[in-house]
């Protein structure tokens, strides 16, 4: 793996309305079933998770050259809302109907695959031209942890601090906070409630959980598993590591003192929305915000930038590898066509759609383009140029319990957030879960 890349977090995107979604009804057409313009045309369903306006729009731009390219095949586009996408898509695979090609995540990939439900992809990919031109990450991502191809990603996702440029400088801090302790002070300092102002905005809702285990995994960085990083070296999990008790102390603290109190049930869309309106000073997120916030009508683009990765105590911080991709579904019933879109869009066309979606890359050509080397994607450099402080790490997120652990972990965040849980007890859960999983 390519420890220089900059490669990192966890992000769900906005729920909006759906595109195409009368082929997920109970009158869908199955997967793989002929078109309605006759002649034989093949038609495949494909099916993404993480939906918002925008990028469903580029996507049915480039599904248009796709079928201009190749006649034959035609692509219905099916979007539902974000926050139901996953559920949806497996009741699709479950039912073996509606679903040719469907996003994957490393969130999901784990079930899906131990499930049987994604189509390998193995053979298909070594015989293609276009591997070769794919970075080294995204060819060694395309790879299960059992050998076989289930996806080839689209592009990988990287934690930021965006941060409102303005409000710092008024608060009397020269620069964005570098560690997780100088943000607790300064977005302390930047809330006012009269003035519907708040320092943070924090994610207590769906998939909190994440920001949580940045924080500790940030505080345990002398010491983290690089190819395992919920734990340590020697075996142990980092919530049991000595570390890990101020890092949450620290990171509760945040809501606290620092965050509106709506944000005990904030997911994605509500947390990138308290930025992009003005509420709040501070947000952790991947770089598809930065197309978000370069829209927004509140918060204008001298008022506004992203840093780097807070770090611990130990002065590191850890960047977890997060991606998602294009699979086949097993059922389907045109699978050569079906790996041809694959292909398709892990072609060129990836490097449009990562550009749209503020996503890192997977060409190799692509990573010498300027618009990945200015503005709010500097931070993601000065990260790639500094790897001995920002450490690649690899989570365990292709193990087919992950769905399970998220759920409980979301919940034991919001018993810690309405004081039904010590940050104590938490962490001793969250340990004692892992430790039982790894025995098995």
């Amino acid at each position: 793996m390519n420890r220089r890349s900059f490669l990192l977090g966890t992000a769900g995107l906005a729920t909006v309305s759906v595109t195409g979604l009368s082929s997920c009804s109970s009158g869908g057409s199955d997967a793989g079933s002929s078109g309605g313009g006759g002649g034989g045309d093949v038609t495949l369903q494909m099916v993404e998770s993480l939906t918002n306006p925008a990028r469903s729009k580029v996507l049915e731009k480039l599904l248009a050259e796709f079928e201009a390219a190749n006649p034959g095949i035609k692509v219905q586009l099916v979007s539902p809302p974000t926050e139901q996408a996953d559920q949806k898509i497996q009741q699709m695979l479950q039912a073996s109907s509606g679903v040719d090609v469907l996003e994957v995540r490393d969130l999901t990939v784990g079930p899906f695959a131990n499930n049987g439900w994604l189509y390998d992809m193995t053979a298909a990919t070594e015989a293609w031209s276009g591997f070769d031109q794919l970075t080294e990450q995204a060819q060694k991502y395309s790879k299960h942890s059992d050998g076989k191809t289930y996806f080839i990603p689209y592009g990988f996702y990287g934690l930021s601090l965006f941060y409102r440029t303005d409000l710092v400088a008024e608060a009397g801090f020269s620069g964005p906070p570098k560690t997780w302790e100088e943000l607790l002070e300064q977005a302390a300092k930047i809330q006012d409630p009269s003035k519907n102002r708040y320092g943070y905005a924090f994610r207590g809702g769906k998939n909190g959980n994440g920001n949580v285990v940045a924080a500790i995994e940030a505080y345990v960085g002398d010491s983290i598993d690089r190819e395992n990083a919920f734990k340590i070296q020697g075996g142990q999990s980092i919530f049991a590591a000595p570390e890990a008790q101020a890092a949450v102390d620290t990171y509760f603290e945040l809501f606290r003192r620092a965050s509106p109190p709506s944000s005990v049930a904030w997911g994605y869309p509500e947390m990138v929305e308290g930025f992009n309106n003005g509420s709040t000073a501070f947000l952790l997120q991947d770089p598809e915000v930065i197309a978000t916030i370069s829209a927004s009508s509140t918060v204008k683009a001298d008022q506004w930038n992203t840093a780097p990765l807070l770090t611990g105590p130990s002065g590191k911080a850890s960047q977890p590898v997060a991606t998602a991709g294009w699979g086949v579904a097993k059922a389907s019933k045109n699978p050569e066509a079906a790996v041809k879109l694959v292909q398709f869009l892990s072609g060129d066309a990836s490097t449009t759609f990562a550009k749209e979606n503020s996503l890192v890359p997977i060409q190799k050509t692509a990573g010498a383009d300027a618009f990945y080397k200015s503005g709010p994607w500097a931070s993601y450099v000065t990260m790639t140029e500094n790897p001995d402080t920002y450490l690649t790490v690899v989570q365990p997120r292709g193990v087919a319990w992950w769905t399970e652990w998220s759920t409980k972990a979301d919940s034991d965040v919001q018993k810690v957030l309405i004081d039904k849980l010590s940050t104590a007890d938490l962490l001793k859960g969250w340990d004692a879960y892992w430790t039982e999983k790894w025995k098995g």
